[in-house]
């Protein structure tokens, strides 16, 4: 399980530091990949599988499926950590997000989001989490 909150920078060729408690847990290889809320995901090669077969699970003939199909397949990349423990995050996927320099690498359950900090700071105020804890609990979550 990923978890935690960590305050990274982004080097000017878009090359990122994984935490290394996150690096233990996503190997040497994994996909990144656009998020919802304007962040980007990334997967254990493992679980990006279990994600493909849900898609591949989906009636085509939804207009909604084949559009968030294509929001996240085509929005993925493999990536290799490089000595240090970085990753490059392809341009396409940092004018997606946002990221400019400084950077919210977050562990979220089965993912970890890559988020700008100003876009993180923005999201998350967590001003609203009585009425949000109260929407979860009737959707079954019980803390």
């Amino acid at each position: 399980m990923f978890m935690g909150e960590y305050n990274h920078t982004i080097d000017a060729k878009g090359r990122l530091i994984i935490p290394s408690k996150f690096r233990e847990l996503l190997g040497t290889e994994f996909v990144v990949t656009k998020g919802l809320d304007g962040c980007l995901c990334v997967y254990p090669n493992e679980e990006w599988a279990r994600i493909i077969e849900s898609f591949r699970d989906l009636p085509m003939i939804s207009k909604d499926a084949r559009k968030l199909s294509r929001f996240f397949i085509t929005g993925a990349a493999g990536c290799e950590l490089d000595k240090q423990g970085r990753i490059l995050i392809p341009q396409v996927q940092r004018d997606y997000a946002d990221l400019q320099k400084d950077v919210v690498v977050a562990g979220v359950l089965n993912r970890v989001e890559i988020w700008s900090r100003e876009r993180w700071q923005a999201e998350n105020t967590y001003d609203d989490m009585d009425e949000v804890a109260e929407h979860m609990a009737e959707l079954g979550l019980r803390i």
